[in-house]
């Protein structure tokens, strides 16, 4: 028996063949192109480990030309963005627990005199440390934009009133995550992270795998409104999600540590909508999808940008404002912003509601999206 020889027209001819194969099948071709590019752009322009232009509210309780030129130093630092200034300090602590603003600046009353008397006056700064890398420059940075503006004023006549230390004592309070634990805002974001990929994917799959095998032709010949069968369909994978989250709320709590300072009925009415959002994106990629490799392409190609412009790996105030409005129209974005508030912050539902409005805004539009697909596959 003669082996057959290596024929390169029979090579040549299935390479041509898997050419075409992948020019019909467009959606693999979108992808082979279009992650690429999405990794060029993210990682070039949007990812940025030093964030700047971070929203600070300033509570100030001297009205001097000093404490003046130091709130202007502070914002043409380029670190921080003033947002508003603050009457009492209750404003402060409602604009840190919302997330309004990421710094609180507070300037006691007789900033002026005290500085004149060559003292030391204390700026407090109070931070919103829950994510400990979004702060941690610009914290850095604090002394030395006190002592450069500062010395402007102690010109002629107080020039002798110049220390040889820094005119101002600088006093930063860490809220929410004093000790900078990386712990404490990774493991929380990592229920979204995993309710994402996972709800996403899982049904994703489970209808593209029904057209497959053909039971999916089954469904649409019964009397089920669509509405029943993608709810019907997402009932069970509610039930695994809330079981995901258990057990990564056990494990932050008794592994890591991880503070509870909020409600765990409120987180878990979060989980649920957060869940929700998830499952209808899934079940709408699979009745968009020809087959499971597509639904996990789609799938992908949602995770990627997810999980780098929603604030989880990287800090999401240091991205562009571009990139800052894709992110905010992912579900990640304002699911963390809930978990990290309610865990660490202990929030209330009406100090939260800016998060969750925008993740039932996004539910009910990939809902009717989905639905609309379904109609057109059962016409």
């Amino acid at each position: 028996m003669t082996r057959a020889r290596f024929s390169w027209s029979r090579w040549s001819g299935i390479v041509v063949k898997e050419f075409v194969q992948l020019r019909r099948d467009r959606l693999t071709f979108a992808m082979i192109v279009g992650i690429p590019v999405m990794q060029l752009l993210l990682f070039g322009f949007a990812i940025n480990s030093d964030p700047k232009d971070l929203p600070t509210a300033v509570l100030s309780q001297d009205n001097s030309t000093q404490a003046r030129t130091l709130v202007s130093a502070i914002q043409a630092s380029g670190y921080f963005r003033l947002v508003a200034h603050l009457q009492s300090e209750e404003e402060a602590a409602q604009a840190l627990a919302s997330g309004r603003a990421q710094f609180v600046v507070t300037i006691p009353v007789g900033f002026a005199r005290t500085l004149v008397r060559g003292e030391r006056p204390v700026l407090l700064v109070e931070a919103d440390a829950s994510d400990p890398a979004a702060t941690g420059n610009a914290i850095g940075a604090l002394p030395q934009i006190a002592a450069s503006a500062l010395r402007h004023d102690l010109r002629g006549s107080l020039a002798p009133l110049q220390p040889q230390d820094a005119p101002v004592d600088v006093r930063v309070h860490r809220l929410y995550n004093p000790e900078g634990v990386t712990a404490y805002n990774i493991v929380p974001g990592l229920l979204g992270v995993i309710l994402t990929m996972t709800m996403v994917l899982m049904t994703g799959l489970a209808m593209t795998r029904e057209r497959e095998r053909g039971t999916f032709e089954n469904l649409l010949s019964t009397p089920a409104l669509p509405i029943e069968v993608m709810t019907g369909k997402l009932v069970p994978y509610v039930a695994i999600g809330l079981v995901q989250v258990t057990l990564v709320l056990l494990a932050a709590r008794y592994i890591f540590d991880v503070p509870m300072q909020g409600s765990l009925a409120l987180l878990y009415v979060a989980v649920l909508l957060f869940i929700a959002a998830n499952l209808t994106l899934g079940i709408t990629f699979s009745s968009i999808a020809r087959n499971q490799l597509q639904a996990m392409q789609m799938t992908f190609f949602f995770f990627l940008p997810s999980i780098l412009l929603s604030g989880f790996m990287f800090p999401f105030r240091g991205m562009p404002e571009w990139a800052q409005a894709i992110g905010n129209l992912l579900p990640l974005t304002h699911f963390l912003i809930l978990v990290r508030g309610i865990l660490l912050k202990g929030s209330g539902a009406g100090e939260m509601w800016h998060a969750v409005w925008p993740l039932a805004a996004f539910m009910l539009v990939v809902m009717a999206v989905g639905l609309k697909s379904y109609r057109r596959t059962l016409d």
